[in-house]
């Protein structure tokens, strides 16, 4: 199928990334598959790590910046008693040690507990991050030394699902932003005895969850247009945004939003009193919708609302 570089749909894709391919090896088996050049993804998953990823196709392309503002949910492995060069399994040893044995559940529990609340974290070297329009993990691997500077997070939650050491399973709940690999490091350097992944799954981003996505298998194995389309992983972005505030705009407000025109904010029916686990949305986009379709996100400003991103024609 060629691809597209008019793109005729919208809307995201919830994908259950398998351990191996890396997210952008996921949004090109998508674009094969849907036939559309104009995808991307709103976090990266790194190629050992399995989960959600959510894909945005179209125009929906342009609300993946919304879908950094939810708290997300991972499930990970760590393995005590060693620190590699990734803080996973994929890096090479660089410290190994037997302390590990000293390390109870209690023990272990308080660790994790100093961890939980707003916190300063040094992402790890071998990420995503950018340093100077590169990628810091292209850095790394072509000699570069990389300090990358620490940034606030916050922890909701660190909860030990299984200990069998050196081995234990853990379930944390993190804002965007926030390395589970950098945890197993801090962790592991807290206990004295070193710590990194052998496995990382992302359970949910928001209310959106891995178990309702696509198996990542089923791009690269013959499944079609039609049936991606057709299945409860393609959805409407507009009914899944709940973390922003919305709008039901009447039949004059949809001309104006249309049109890039801005509206009145109308009280009540703004939602704008809500809050969630990020905190109070009063200062959030809105969702503009029309029969329960995303037509605009608009920015609040002072008693007007102004579409920034208008989503049809």
């Amino acid at each position: 199928m060629s691809l597209s570089h008019r793109p005729t749909l919208s809307g995201i894709l919830l994908v259950d990334k398998p351990e191996g391919p890396t997210s952008h090896d996921v949004v090109q088996q998508a674009r094969r598959v849907l036939g559309i050049r104009r995808i991307g993804h709103t976090g990266t998953l790194d190629p050992f790590a399995s989960g959600l990823l959510i894909l945005c196709v179209g125009r929906a392309t342009r609300l993946a910046e919304y879908f950094h503002i939810p708290a997300k949910r991972y499930e990970a492995r760590v393995h005590l008693g060693m620190e590699t060069t990734t803080h996973d399994r994929s890096g090479d040893i660089v410290a190994e040690s037997a302390k590990w044995r000293d390390v109870s559940r209690e023990r272990l529990e308080e660790a994790l507990g100093k961890m939980v609340g707003a916190i300063s974290q040094r992402p790890p070297a071998v990420s995503a991050k950018r340093v100077e329009g590169r990628r810091a993990h292209a850095l790394v691997r072509s000699g570069c030394f990389v300090a990358l500077p620490d940034v606030q997070v916050t922890v909701h939650e660190l909860r030990v699902l299984e200990f069998r050491p050196p081995m234990f399973r853990l379930a944390a709940h993190v804002s965007t932003g926030t390395y589970v690999r950098a945890i197993a490091r801090d962790l592991g350097r807290d206990l004295g005895c070193g710590a990194h992944l052998t496995a990382l799954r992302r359970v949910a981003i928001g209310h959106l969850r891995a178990s309702d996505g696509l198996p990542g298998r089923l791009l690269s194995r013959g499944v079609t247009r039609e049936e991606v389309l057709q299945a409860a992983a393609w959805r409407e972005p507009g009914a899944e945004m709940t973390w922003l505030p919305s709008r039901e705009l009447t039949d004059e407000e949809l001309g104006l939003a249309r049109n890039g025109r801005p509206l009145r904010l109308s009280g009540s029916a703004d939602r704008r009193r809500e809050t969630d686990e990020e905190g109070p949305r009063a200062d959030r986009p809105v969702r503009l919708l029309h029969g329960g379709r995303l037509v605009a996100i608009a920015e609040p400003n002072g008693l007007l609302l102004r579409p920034r991103k208008v989503l049809i024609d």
